[in-house]
């Protein structure tokens, strides 16, 4: 296993649309591992392939306190939205240390391939169905701040624009 690198907004990459996953198979299964423990070690509850600069319909997923409750989703598809709306803070570990709101629905259901091809449907509600959607946006190219008005968005850029200046200069005087 091993770490790998993320994609930080604004990268281009990020805005790439996965294709889907061809072949459930033992090259995939590595992904899936190295993404858990990228994720693991970051500290983040879901990491899409995307994020990674892998461009395959991957997602994995953590939301459990104990982190014992890992969730492989390949090649999602949303089959059910509920009508109710939650807004809550989100974050990303593409867009590290910004948190701000997003509607999202409360409820979905999915189906999808686990990490043997098998298909499944996923009934997802509160922040499971949040971390989804959220995934599942990046398999599209989406980033959650592109929810947020122009404004916020360009701050953030400059923040993160701003912080990478500073971790390459920290780096070169090293």
């Amino acid at each position: 296993m091993a770490l790998l690198p993320i994609l930080v907004y604004p990268d281009p990459r990020l805005s790439t649309v996965a294709k889907p996953v061809a072949a459930v198979d033992d090259r995939l299964r590595g992904i899936i591992a190295d993404m858990f423990e990228t994720m693991y070690e970051a500290k983040g509850i879901g990491l899409a392939a995307t994020q990674v600069d892998v461009h395959e319909r991957l997602v994995v997923i953590d939301v459990s306190e104990e982190r014992n409750e890992r969730l492989v989703v390949i090649n999602p598809e949303i089959e059910w939205m509920s009508e109710e709306r939650i807004k809550g803070d989100e974050g990303c570990l593409s867009v590290p240390g910004i948190y701000d709101g997003v509607e999202r629905a409360e409820r979905i259901r999915v189906r999808a391939l686990d990490e043997n091809g098998n298909s499944r449907v996923i009934e997802a509600e509160g922040l499971l169905a949040v971390c989804l959607q959220h995934e599942m946006d990046h398999l599209a190219g989406k980033v959650f701040v592109e929810y947020l008005s122009p404004l916020k968005r360009n701050r953030i850029k400059t923040k993160l624009a701003k912080a990478q200046r500073e971790a390459e200069r920290e780096a070169r005087a090293q």
